[in-house]
């Protein structure tokens, strides 16, 4: 299944890069809590519990993976790219195409607060 949020912020790919690390996850996403970590692995908690999770740098921003996640939970964070070329995306996905409505729930919730943070924390 996929997710979307659209960040009304002009962070460009390099800012997404350079600030949006695991050590800063906490700062952008108030749902989660960087238990350990520097800018590309860690471990963090979240509503769904503690997960490492990795980084990586992609054209236009980065990607975020709970690595050991049941559901496989993924998210990027770019920008310059359909379907808001001029602002931030935040786009997640899980390994199933049907899933019980509170975690559907929760996972909209945890890109909402991702949207927020990246309009609020200045670039």
């Amino acid at each position: 299944m996929e997710f979307f949020a659209i960040a009304r912020t002009k962070r460009d790919g390099q800012t997404i890069q350079e600030q949006v690390t695991v050590a800063r996850m906490g700062e952008y996403c108030d749902t989660i809590v960087t238990l350990d970590g520097d800018d590309d692995a860690g471990t963090i908690g979240t509503v769904w519990g503690e997960f490492p999770v990795q980084r990586q740098i992609i054209r236009g921003g980065v990607r975020f993976a709970l690595t050991t996640c049941p559901n496989a939970l993924a998210w990027t964070i770019t920008t310059g790219f359909p379907p808001a070329p001029d602002d931030v995306v935040i786009h997640g996905t899980i390994n199933r195409t049907e899933h019980d409505e509170d975690f559907i729930e929760s996972i909209v919730e945890f890109l909402e607060a991702w949207r927020l943070g990246l309009e609020t924390v200045q670039a």
